[in-house]
């Protein structure tokens, strides 16, 4: 056994916890989780099956935590984990998982395969098993401060841009403001109007906020690739940013993983109670809208329906809200199949986008997108994840449909009534 399995065994080891012993105990083998999966829909492969994709993992637990499996390896019969294993599921863990949780959804016995896949990356990571853009994109996260590699410099130049388009202003490091907005890379580099719709919709509602200069960027690239001390770093600086500019509320823009590392995971990554509360973009808006804060005005007619981004909606529960939203400029709004907590992901999240190796496969399974979109024949796509948003374009290009894809924060804001005052 080469010192990388070794490395490897070590933190799988130190991975298994109380649930992931239960889950792999409860486990049926009844291969439920495949037909909830695109990567097996799309593909026909049993390779893909989910449960499959952990067997290392699997493997370390029988081997290190059950008598069957100590007195099995003890007699030579069940074999340690191999460097060829690693090499081999390397692919299922990064290239074709998301860690979208649709899996753990129709499990019987209630097993969450996201949740362990999130465990045995930290294991191929730390044995040098993980895609190469992957390793580069997190790099570049503690480096620099962005998976991009967007320094603070782009972001000040693309908001001099919106102010003079605009007329708006877009704040930088105001203290005692209610809201503290992240953005991801994609947000300032290839969907900047998502910035200048905020500052609409926020002075429209009347309400303070500001960005960082410190930490503006909220993707988490060690959720994404499997480490925990670079996940926690990347939190701590948006912890300290909050907690210096003395906020109320950190706002998670229209990404999905960027949501889970902070909102979910966060206080436990950096170890302590947030003093700030943490929400999502949508859920602001949609609390916004409530107190009769959002006003809008010309309702589209084209028929319109929206993507559910796992992480947001399946992972967080951000669900009724999108919705809310989209009727507030719409008048011809249609649910895909499978909407909701079920939906299908895109087959982009959970560093898959930032894995050039799986560009190939990840197109593929765009199939499954693409039938469900076909189901309702919309004139345009609606979402809430910059993330997603990217990959459905290429996508649609790829099968060649011209749909519209649209951003829900932007979408909102170009139908606000400011006549009305709110």
């Amino acid at each position: 056994m080469s010192k990388a399995t070794e490395r490897a065994t070590q933190v799988f080891k130190e991975q298994i916890d109380a649930p992931t012993a239960a889950f792999f105990s409860s486990c049926v083998s009844c291969g439920m989780c495949a037909d909830a999966c695109l990567f097996y829909t799309e593909t026909g492969d049993p390779k893909y099956t989910p449960i499959n994709k952990l067997a290392p993992l699997r493997k370390v637990w029988f081997q290190e935590y059950t008598l069957t499996g100590k007195l099995l390896k003890l007699a030579g019969i069940s074999k340690p984990l191999t460097d060829q294993d690693l090499t081999d599921w390397e692919e299922l863990v990064y290239d074709s998982c998301t860690m979208c949780g649709r899996c753990s959804m129709v499990c019987p016995v209630g097993n969450d395969i996201a949740y362990m896949i999130r465990k045995m990356r930290e294991g191929f990571a730390a044995s040098g098993h993980a895609p190469e853009s992957l390793v580069g994109a997190t790099r570049r996260a503690v480096e620099i401060g962005s998976p991009m590699g967007v320094k603070l410099p782009a972001l000040q130049a693309q908001i001099r841009h919106l102010e003079e388009d605009t007329g708006l202003s877009i704040p930088m490091d105001v203290k005692g403001v209610e809201y503290l907005c992240m953005l991801s890379s994609m947000e300032i580099m290839n969907f900047p109007e998502y910035i200048g719709a905020i500052a609409k919709i926020f002075k429209h509602a009347g309400v303070s906020w500001t960005l960082s200069s410190e930490a503006f960027e909220a993707t988490n690239s060690g959720i994404q690739i499997g480490v925990s001390e670079i996940a926690a770093e990347l939190v701590q600086r948006i912890v300290d940013a909050a907690e210096k500019l003395k906020v109320n509320t950190v706002i998670s823009p229209e990404c999905g993983h960027a949501y889970t590392a902070l909102r979910w995971e966060g206080p436990n990554l950096v170890g302590k109670r947030f003093d700030f509360e943490v929400k999502h973009i949508l859920e602001v808006l949609d609390e916004l809208r409530a107190a009769g804060k959002i006003k809008t005005k010309d309702k589209m007619s084209e028929r319109l329906t929206y993507h559910d981004p796992c992480q947001i909606a399946r992972r967080g529960g951000v669900l009724e809200q999108p919705r809310k939203l989209i009727r507030e400029f719409s008048d011809n709004f249609v649910e895909m199949p499978d909407a909701g907590a079920m939906n299908w992901c895109c087959g982009a999240g959970g560093g898959v986008s930032s894995n050039e190796r799986a560009d190939e496969i990840r197109i593929k399974v765009f199939q499954r997108k693409k039938d469900q979109i076909d189901a309702v024949n919309p004139d345009a796509l609606v979402s809430a994840c910059s993330n997603c948003r990217i990959h459905i374009e290429d996508g649609l290009e790829e099968y060649h449909m011209e749909l519209p894809v649209l951003s829900l924060t932007e979408t909102l804001a170009e139908h606000l009534d400011d006549s009305v005052e709110t």
